[in-house]
């Protein structure tokens, strides 16, 4: 079915709105006086590509034939587009067929962590760990879902009724949600966190405040030394970022296969095999989860494993893997706490469906794990690293945990910022001579309690 058909059996017409920094958000009424024009030059640009190789597309061929069509069009139509409104009409109609339609704009914007549209006339956009509404719509839930059906279709996901869930990634590596209905009562929503497109270093890291150049140093060496590291956190709190960022340290001689449910990370490294999980077909049949990637993975020869997330299951294998010789795999978690996280790693054992012992668990969680790095987004947005907690192993019935550096929270000033420092607690780890067997020697001052 030609793209022009569709557009037509769906009814969509171009509607669009505003961002702040490379391009400007352009907040269009919901009852735009150019619509039913606007509607009418994509029609027929649409009809004129229809015509032509549209395999090779780009701005620069689209934008002569959009602004021919919309000239003509005015001519027939006896309108004079204001100059200002007529490059925005041909932006709106060029980002429709070449990107994402309303939202292709908040996409550019660098500014812009994370867009949530919750139905056709509400979206909301996550700056600087702050929500706040823009005045970017569309035209209906069919623009909506004809949107969502352009992000997923090209890598083999469908969205509909008796499927209306769908996790999908953009080209650039930013992570899509999508829910319809009847699932989602506002109409189709569709939530993207957006991927920097030059991945963050940890000299960024640093200079947004997320941690300091002793942790990064710390971190740094607990890599090269092969530790079995768990970056823990709550949703939007950066854990993602924070991994990929650690993963850097990974000398570029080894072997890393990373798994994910959508494939984000941006390895720098060469030497890297990056596998995805698929979801079932129409059938219900040929789910592929991120379990059985693990345990195919063991069978590659890896010298490093990155999970991109552990939820489930897959925490049984994972662990196994750190306890049989797969050493310096680095994972994330949700929870708010370490002692939450070795609390949330037990359940997902146990998801796994083994009738476990829960000492044997926990024997389990503390020979894998080596290192607990707790990240939070605070209420003021910002987002740091409150704990670089050592696993020392069990006492009891108990995994003993010990806090290597902390951030402590003073309070708040005037603007509403976070206020307090990092401090490390003065506690040498006890793995310090793995790090040292390993080449990693760390200066004798920086476990010292001076910051």
């Amino acid at each position: 079915m030609s793209l022009l058909k569709r557009l037509e059996k769906e009814k969509i017409q171009l509607h669009e709105e505003p961002t702040n920094e490379s391009r400007t958000v352009r907040s269009i009424p919901q009852n735009d006086p150019w619509r039913e024009f606007k509607g009418s030059v994509h029609h027929e640009v649409i009809q004129a590509l229809d015509k032509i190789n549209t395999q090779n597309l780009t701005s620069v061929i689209l934008h002569p034939i959009v602004e021919q069509t919309l000239d003509e069009r005015a001519d027939i139509m006896g309108l004079i587009p204001p100059r200002t409104e007529r490059e925005r009409l041909i932006q709106e109609v060029m980002d429709e067929i070449l990107g994402f339609g309303p939202i292709e704009q908040l996409l550019q914007d660098p500014t812009v962590n994370e867009i949530m549209v919750n139905g056709p006339h509400q979206v909301y956009v996550e700056r600087k760990g702050k929500l706040e509404l823009v005045g970017v719509t569309f035209y209906d839930d069919a623009h909506v879902l004809h949107i969502i059906e352009k992000i997923v279709a090209p890598l083999g996901r469908r969205i509909d009724e008796s499927q209306p869930m769908v996790d999908a990634r953009l080209p650039d590596g930013s992570r899509v949600n999508a829910i319809v209905p009847p699932l989602a009562l506002n109409g189709p929503i569709l939530t993207i966190r957006k991927f920097a497109k030059i991945p963050f270093t940890m000299d960024n890291l640093v200079s947004f405040g997320t941690l300091t150049t002793e942790m990064a140093e710390f971190i740094d060496a607990c890599v090269k030394a092969r530790l079995n590291v768990i970056v823990s956190g709550g949703t939007g709190s950066g854990k993602t970022t924070t991994l990929g960022v650690i993963s850097a340290y990974i000398p570029e001689d080894e072997r890393i296969i990373t798994i994910e449910d959508a494939a984000e990370l941006q390895l720098r490294q060469t030497h890297v095999v990056t596998l995805e999980t698929r979801p079932a077909n129409i059938e219900g049949k040929g789910a592929v989860m991120i379990r059985d990637l693990v345990r195919n993975a063991l069978r590659m020869r890896p010298e490093r494993i990155i999970v991109g997330e552990v939820r489930s299951g897959e925490a049984l294998d994972m662990l196994q893997a750190m306890n049989t010789g797969h050493d310096g795999s680095l994972t994330t978690g949700h929870a708010n706490t370490p002692r939450d996280m070795l609390s949330r790693l037990e359940t997902m054992v146990l998801m796994a469906g083994m009738d476990l012992p829960v000492r044997a668990i926990r024997e389990q969680i503390s020979s894998a794990l080596d290192v607990i790095v707790q990240q939070s987004r605070l209420r003021d947005g910002s987002r740091k690293i409150t704990h670089i907690t050592e696993v020392l192993g069990m006492e009891g019935e108990v995994i003993v945990l010990q806090d290597i550096f902390r951030f402590e929270q003073i309070g708040i000033d005037k603007q509403g910022k976070v206020q307090g420092h990092y401090r490390a607690t003065g506690i040498r780890p006890h793995f310090m001579d793995k790090l040292i067997s390993a080449g990693q020697i760390l200066p004798d001052d920086l476990f010292s309690n001076k910051y």
